[in-house]
């Protein structure tokens, strides 16, 4: 994925949210379909209302963020206008599933806008209920990320 994008485009029928008998892993899944595809409105349908992103780590936006609004307009863009849009690349590597809890696996590179090169492998923790994201539980190396984006 290159240039990561919000656009206007509405959600419907977008999250496995909607079909009645998605398993944890497909919603995940989906999640990162619709991820590559820079659809932040899309994306906001995956989070129950009181969902969570924890990303761990001592880095100035390490936290819990709350809800959709939290993740999409505080987080997210904190986190990105950090980066040359147009250099961001997502490489998913994978996910392991048991019962609600889902761990993916991706790697972000990018360009900082400091100059450095950002190259990230990253695990997150999901977890999964009534077909939507509950909470997420980010890891990073944030020795990397405080030199490379932070500094």
């Amino acid at each position: 994925m290159t240039g990561i994008q919000q656009t206007t485009a509405t959600a419907t029928n977008a999250a496995t949210a909607d079909a009645p008998n998605a398993t944890a892993k497909d919603v995940v899944l989906d999640y990162m379909r619709i991820l590559q595809t820079g659809d932040m409105e899309a994306l906001r349908a995956f989070f129950l209302p009181d969902a969570t992103w924890t990303l761990t780590g001592d880095l100035p936006l390490s936290r819990t963020w709350t809800g959709p609004g939290q993740i999409f307009d505080e987080f997210i863009p904190a986190m990105f206008t950090r980066f040359v849009p147009e250099t961001v690349e997502l490489e998913f590597e994978g996910v392991i599933a048991e019962g609600e809890r889902v761990f993916a696996e991706w790697n972000t590179r990018a360009q900082t806008r400091s100059g450095h090169r950002y190259d990230q492998h990253c695990l997150a923790v999901f977890t999964i209920h009534d077909g939507r994201i509950a909470s997420v539980r980010e890891y990073l190396d944030t020795l990397h990320a405080h030199r490379a984006v932070f500094s």
